[in-house]
């Protein structure tokens, strides 16, 4: 009879998170055009979502705060089993290769990723009345929030008129998302921060987080620039890096007056889901806290500042 120990270091070991999922019943799929290779996406249902990461090994869910190996994969799927019981489902899976690997790794061998920060220095920045510009002026975005980004480095000119949106660590681009009149996702290879406008942010005491840049740029653009307010954005899910970024930023302004955390996600299930979870990061950090929705359910900021731009 096999040692149980030693079962469970080699169902750890040989069975894929992705593979737990895509054999789940209904199963998840993966949301190619949102995944790297080292961050697959993984959908099923209205906003569920499960990011795998290190190499199938490891996974984490952006609407809450759940994280862990294959066996604590199964029991978020499936609360109701026990440990014996997540042995056994997992059994069946063991050697069982995810539909994502052979295309994955044969397309990492041919075409090997240039570093993030290099990708993002070889791009111009952003230029008044470029192509980039403009698809960000149709937005509703105005010229004072465009120059304002483009002075402080936040945004350059990708191809077909797309916007890169830079994430920083340490004053260096890890992760891009890419927004364009045809394409939304981001570049491979990356690790999620945070969007952050304006880069100066010493004694700004007041803290907006939205999903997206642009909808981080447009409550910039409705509120005029104040010159107390960091407006930052996740760029979708909530990772440990982006969740570890936001703790900073209130420990930070924690010891200013008025400090204020802001949650500006969109008015849907999941931006609540999102919000929620804000509000748990400013209770640990005793940060007063407000939540911000959109006026109409399913609209996001950026919805909002396009409709007041409509207006006569």
């Amino acid at each position: 009879m096999k040692d149980p120990r030693m079962e469970v270091e080699e169902l750890r070991a040989g069975v894929s998170c992705a593979t737990v999922l895509e054999q789940a019943t209904p199963p998840w799929r993966l949301d190619r055009a949102e995944s790297t290779r080292r961050c697959l996406k993984y959908r099923r249902g209205a906003g569920e979502i499960v990011i795998v990461t290190h190499d199938g090994a490891g996974w984490w869910d952006p609407n809450s705060d759940a994280k862990g190996d294959v066996f604590l994969l199964v029991q978020h799927l499936e609360p109701s089993l026990n440990f014996g019981e997540v042995r056994k489902a997992l059994r069946p899976l063991a050697g069982v290769q995810p539909d994502f690997a052979p295309m994955e790794r044969t397309r990492a061998k041919r075409n090997p990723t240039q570093p993030i920060a290099e990708r993002w220095a070889q791009k111009p920045r952003l230029r008044k009345h470029s192509q980039t510009w403009r698809y960000l002026a149709g937005r509703g975005l105005p010229e004072t929030v465009l120059l304002a980004a483009a002075r402080c480095d936040v945004i350059r000119e990708g191809p077909y008129g797309s916007a890169w949106f830079a994430h920083r660590a340490g004053g260096v681009v890890t992760h891009v998302d890419v927004r364009g009149p045809t394409y939304k996702g981001s570049l491979t290879g990356g690790c999620k921060s945070l969007f952050v406008f304006p880069r100066e942010i010493a004694g700004r005491s007041r803290f907006v987080l939205a999903e997206a840049a642009i909808d981080a740029l447009s409550r910039a653009a409705l509120e005029s620039l104040r010159d107390d307010t960091i407006y930052a954005a996740t760029g979708g899910g909530m990772g440990p890096d982006s969740t570890e970024v936001i703790k900073t930023h209130l420990r930070a302004i924690g010891v200013l007056p008025g400090a204020q955390f802001e949650s500006a996600t969109d008015a849907n299930l999941a931006g609540d889901r999102y919000a929620a979870r804000h509000e748990t990061l400013a209770i640990e950090a005793g940060v007063p806290f407000l939540r911000r929705r959109p006026p109409i359910d399913g609209e996001d900021w950026n919805d909002v500042l396009k409709a007041q731009g409509d207006l006569p």
